[in-house]
């Protein structure tokens, strides 16, 4: 595998645009288009919250029920979520008015929202932003670079990721209401390989579960998270069809994509200073691992301590504890470690021996691990978050100012 730069226009046959549509925002764009010169097999995931944004309905139909999409339409500023027939009807007019313009079909037509839920999009601002882009639509990285950056609302960074010679591309956006489960993201991978419609669902499902979902920041599950996978064939591949291994290179290629925009979003979790992975070792199953990497990442109080630079493992066990998870605390052990060093801090049910100066040292990087090894099986996971600061108060006090 070849990692090179670039984003969701790295892989032939796709281009993206940007409009300033004034949607919410006035002094930067907010929305984006990523479309295909032909039509690509696309797969989806989609939140698991019980209240569904319009577009998140709207796509789940389009992908169930067709094999292909071309284009995706997506918005900052405002979710369109609870916003009842009316909000579905604007998914419906945007698809309608990329047919008009470009001829796409509106049953190819993909729609993603983010942003403040309750209030209804302005249709002649979406409809004026898909004008103005349709022109401009291109190629170049530094068009996927600007479409990554239009869909961002509180996001302080892009999040792109791209590699391969058959090529994947990806951006993604994500900063608070974000919860394993999906969190609150806009997903976008592209890739010019050809593959059945069923082989390409199953990888995304399958990877979703050790990457997006093992994301969060505030333990809040949106309304509108959406992962949306193309793959257009242009690379001229024989079509992958069954398990070889060509698809076993894609789920390779996929994961790398998937797992690199993960990182992303929880190092960029609104007010975070820190990226904070939790990676557990020894476990008895994969499920056992996920669920005590994400209890230990979710915790308030040990992500209050990251931030603090405290090495209070003591939370850490607590975390893990309430996991739902079943070990014993007198065997496992506990390490901190960042591009600073490694320290462990607790073993055979007590504090190790370590200095307190050398562990916060660790702690005061911008990336920083806490490793658990259960010492009771062959099982591992890896979940991100973030430190949660004070900064995490005031942006979400007045978001919708």
């Amino acid at each position: 595998m070849k990692i090179i730069t670039g984003g969701v226009t790295a892989a032939k046959g796709f281009q993206a645009a940007v409009a300033a549509a004034g949607i919410k925002y006035k002094d930067r764009t907010d929305m984006a288009m990523i479309v295909s010169k032909v039509p690509a097999v696309t797969a989806g995931t989609f939140t698991r919250n019980v209240v569904k944004a319009a577009p998140v309905v709207w796509d789940q139909q389009m992908v169930a029920q067709k094999e292909c999409a071309q284009a995706v339409v997506v918005n900052a500023g405002i979710a369109n979520a609870c916003t009842g027939s009316e909000g579905m009807g604007y998914c419906k007019k945007t698809a309608e008015k990329v047919e008009q313009v470009m001829g796409i079909s509106a049953d190819q037509v993909l729609v993603a929202s983010t942003g403040v839920i309750g209030m209804q999009l302005p249709m002649e601002k979406l409809a004026s932003g898909i004008e103005h882009m349709v022109p401009k639509l291109s190629s170049a990285i530094e068009s996927g670079h600007e479409a990554a950056c239009a869909i961002m609302t509180t996001d302080t960074k892009s999040k792109e990721v791209e590699g391969k010679t058959v090529t994947l591309g990806g951006m993604c956006k994500g900063s608070g209401m974000i919860h394993p489960n999906m969190c609150t993201m806009l997903g976008f991978v592209t890739t010019d390989l050809a593959i059945s419609k069923e082989l390409l669902t199953e990888a995304l499902k399958e990877d979703v579960k050790d990457t997006y979902n093992m994301v969060s920041v505030d333990g809040d599950t949106s309304t509108n998270d959406t992962v949306l996978l193309l793959a257009n064939g242009m690379a001229g591949n024989t079509q992958i069809t069954q398990k070889d291994e060509n698809y076993q290179k894609f789920v390779e290629a996929l994961n790398y994509v998937n797992t690199a925009l993960a990182k992303k979003m929880a190092g960029d979790g609104e007010g975070a200073t820190a990226l904070f992975e939790a990676k557990v070792v020894h476990a008895c199953t994969k499920e056992d691992a996920r669920v005590l990497a994400k209890s230990v990442i979710c915790s308030s109080l040990t992500k209050a301590a990251i931030f603090g630079h405290d090495a209070n493992w003591g939370r850490i066990l607590c975390a893990l504890g309430y996991s739902g998870a079943v070990f014993d605390p007198e065997k496992i052990e506990l390490f901190f470690q960042s591009k600073s060093g490694k320290i462990q801090i607790y073993k055979d049910g007590t504090a190790a021996d370590y200095s307190e100066e050398e562990a916060t040292k660790i702690l005061s990087e911008e990336e920083v691990t806490v490793l658990v090894d259960m010492k009771k099986g062959e099982e591992e996971a890896t979940a991100w978050g973030c430190d949660l600061t004070y900064d995490y108060v005031k942006i979400n006090a007045d978001y919708r100012s």
